[in-house]
């Protein structure tokens, strides 16, 4: 038969609990685990086991970067400078050609609007009238808001006149006697 057994005796059995069919690394290493304390071993792991020559450094390549390095070339130019001069625009060439062809200009963006389109004439210009009477800005009274509303004001006295809307009045005042002699009748 074989000459490991599977029953444990306490010369091969670990110090600490290991997996199932995990015992052969734990002998290999049953002699490690010994010259240092637990806690350093789990931190920093054994010393020796994955090299023999501890002051080596880390290299700095893969093993599959080492098995398949990347092509070499000769050292000496393949094609002359006219030739790689003329690929290189030639390739330029095209790939306008082909951006162009796939990536066209988008085209003009025609701007209408509804007032262009039905309220401005081509070839008409517009002419202002001529005023039918002459205004003084100075003397005439300024048009506002309230020159135009003053009929729809509550609380207000009755304006008589347009040219005073806003002036002194003392019909409140008045007797209604006097008041009513004032007023044609109807």
């Amino acid at each position: 038969m074989t000459s490991f057994t599977l029953d444990p005796s306490p010369e091969s059995k670990s110090v600490g609990k290991c997996l199932l069919f995990n015992w052969v690394e734990e002998r290999a290493t049953a002699e490690l685990d010994n010259t240092k304390p637990r806690g350093d071993i789990h931190k920093n792991g054994h010393t020796g086991i994955l090299t023999m020559d501890l002051s080596s450094r880390v290299q700095g390549i893969t093993t599959v970067d080492a098995a398949f390095p990347p092509p070499k070339g000769h050292g000496v130019r393949q094609r002359g400078i006219r030739g790689e001069l003329l690929e290189n625009s030639l390739l330029r060439k095209i790939s306008e050609q082909t951006h162009a062809e796939f990536n066209p200009e988008p085209p003009k963006t025609e701007y209408c609007s509804t007032t262009s389109e039905d309220y401005k004439v081509k070839g008409f210009h517009p002419v202002l009238p001529s005023p039918l009477k002459e205004r003084d800005y100075r003397k005439d009274q300024a048009i506002t808001f309230w020159s135009e509303n003053h009929q729809h004001i509550q609380g207000v006295t009755a304006v008589k006149t347009r040219d005073t809307p806003f002036k002194k009045n003392a019909t409140f005042s008045t007797p209604i006697s006097q008041h009513m002699d004032d007023q044609p009748l109807l």
